[in-house]
């Protein structure tokens, strides 16, 4: 079983969120022992941010055993595909952002995404299983 991981998990567990952090630790955990956990460049770039040095964030990312997984051409096409229904039901961004590359990685080259973000992913990204580590 592969799960990518969403940002909002790993920085939960990273900055120590004493709300979100013990539930999403956990859950990568229990999705770690079920198979691989990756994430795609983007989340590793959103991760990045929260550290003091690019080497920092690998190591942080590294001892959590999450694997660096690149959008395939595939993805970032679905993902263009995905922004095209948003726009077309209303949706003020007028670019793509890291949600749908997020979902679109997720969908394609994995086989769930671990986040807390449940309804935007659920809205565009109908046939991916989402985990929500703070659903009871």
């Amino acid at each position: 079983m592969i799960t990518a991981v969403d940002s909002n998990v790993l920085l939960d567990v990273l900055g120590a969120d004493p709300t979100f952090g013990p539930p999403s630790s956990n859950a990568l955990r229990i999705a770690l022992r079920q198979g691989q956990l990756l994430a795609c460049d983007v989340v590793w770039a959103e991760v990045a941010g929260s550290f003091a040095s690019a080497a920092a964030a690998q190591n942080a990312l590294k001892l959590l055993n999450l694997e660096f997984s690149a959008l395939t051409i595939g993805a970032a096409l679905e993902a263009g595909l995905a922004w095209k229904a948003y726009r077309q039901r209303g949706g003020a961004r007028t670019r793509v952002t890291a949600d749908f590359l997020i979902g679109a990685h997720a969908l394609s080259q994995a086989d769930r995404l671990l986040t807390r973000d449940r309804g935007f992913y659920r809205t565009y990204f109908k046939q991916l299983e989402i985990l929500d580590p703070t659903a009871p």
